[in-house]
């Protein structure tokens, strides 16, 4: 499509300039505009950079599937790829569907069976610290649990055995910063770097065949192949695993602190969610896939969760090749924002979308396919870039969820409604406290 300066049809949108950046005025801002000028926004930056806000379900459909082909990462990743490197999250173009591809066989549901057994144990760990803390009287700091158990599932996911022979050597988890301070500064670039020469010893001990581990993510990565039959390099392995790491906890952490919370507000639901759980039992060999898939309405519940708070908040694309966004030009140049958090709470698409209804969701899985695009549901984007991990982070936290409400129901300790810290990942300002009680045995 070739598009002449005077024949260019922008979409509506503000005169002056506007500052946009990942953060909470971001929001306040693109949903002014979202209030004034509707769900496709034209505007420009005090910089001079065109950029259209897109809030429209069938237009993200056409940048991020049908014309994904057009567009590369926009705006904000540079700080993503400062924070993880150049893992196939945050490169494009051939980089990205090498990296892609070789990292895909080690996220197929059967290499991800394998890892059911290690999750549960991990939920396990949490039934018998949160039993001390519930006969105690005391209340759980769910936010720092949920982060811990995450972060403690993808380093052995990652690591296989290695995580307790080399990552925990000392006694001590070398990546707990994670879990102990929430900022995603520069400040936690440095220490992640400083780790990679820790992880880089355990990839050499790997490529020389001294570990027995074969069933996680880096013994995944490792025996990867191009189409050319190259491996990863070590940077290349390096990135990608990091990338894996922050992005593979992040969003079930969160997910997960968001989850109690709603559950704990909301009886019925607790009530629902424990009727079901009850039915999930890990059998001697692990867990059970066709159990976890049962799960039905926890289903429901997570995707609620991710409805409501989605992890990531905020995207862009850079348009590299003029395109249409609904009836409206999209020049080459041109940044494209997407927003799941007002997407999912436009009522237009919603209603009364600030509620909590685990309802909206009771469809067969063939009803949700053919009316995922209608229903404005991008927790985890779309297309060729959706979310590798998704799987992964939906069967980790049902399995928890299952494992935990059987024993558990959480009351919250304060009315006051969680304020929000946009930053890279949407994350609760405050840690979330809340408090257990013991259920009594059926």
């Amino acid at each position: 499509m070739t598009v002449s300066q005077t024949a260019i049809r922008r979409a509506p949108g503000p005169d002056e300039p506007v500052t946009l950046s990942i953060d909470g005025g971001a929001l306040a801002t693109l949903r002014q505009l979202q209030g004034s000028y509707g769900n496709i926004v034209s505007l420009s930056t005090p910089k001079g950079r065109q950029v259209c806000f897109v809030n429209d379900p069938d237009a993200i459909h056409g940048i991020l599937v049908k014309n994904h082909g057009k567009y590369i990462k926009g705006p904000g990743f540079d700080r993503v790829k400062l924070l993880v490197g150049s893992g196939f999250l945050v490169s494009d173009g051939a980089a990205w569907r090498r990296s892609r591809t070789m990292a895909q066989p080690g996220f197929s549901r059967q290499s991800l069976h394998r890892l059911n057994a290690l999750i549960a144990r991990c939920c396990q760990q949490r039934v018998d610290r949160w039993t001390e803390i519930a006969e105690a009287g005391e209340s759980i700091n769910m936010t720092k649990e949920m982060t811990d158990f995450a972060l403690e599932v993808i380093l052995r996911a990652i690591f296989g055995e290695d995580y307790d022979d080399k990552i925990m050597k000392s006694g001590e988890n070398p990546f707990a910063f994670f879990s102990e301070d929430s900022a995603r500064d520069l400040n936690l670039v440095l220490k992640l770097r400083a780790l990679r020469e820790l992880v880089l010893s355990i990839v050499v001990e790997r490529r020389q065949g001294e570990s027995d581990s074969d069933h996680d993510f880096l013994s995944a990565y490792l025996s990867a192949e191009d189409k050319a039959g190259e491996k990863f390099s070590d940077r290349e392995l390096l990135d990608e695993l990091m990338t894996l790491l922050v992005a593979g906890f992040e969003t079930s952490a969160g997910t997960l602190n968001w989850a109690w919370y709603l559950i704990a507000r909301h009886p019925d639901v607790d009530g629902k969610v424990y009727q079901e759980a009850q039915e999930f039992v890990p059998d001697s060999d692990g867990i059970n896939n066709e159990s976890v898939a049962k799960l039905t309405y926890l289903q429901q519940v997570l995707n609620e969760t991710l409805r409501l708070y989605p992890p990531v908040w905020l995207f862009s694309r850079r348009a590299i090749q003029n395109d249409l966004i609904g009836e409206y030009d999209a020049p080459a140049g041109t940044d494209v924002y997407i927003s799941p958090y007002i997407l999912q709470r436009t009522e237009q698409f919603w209603p009364e979308p600030d509620r909590f209804d685990p309802d909206r969701f009771a469809m067969d899985k063939t009803e949700r396919k053919d009316k995922a695009r209608k229903m404005a549901f991008v927790p985890f984007s779309l297309g060729p870039r959706r979310c590798i991990g998704e799987y992964f982070s939906l069967s980790e936290m049902k399995i928890h969820l299952a494992m935990l409400v059987q024993k558990f129901r959480m009351s919250v300790t304060s009315d006051a409604e969680p304020e929000l810290d946009l930053g890279i990942n949407l994350r609760a300002k405050d840690d979330i406290y809340l408090r257990p009680t013991l259920r009594s045995p059926s």
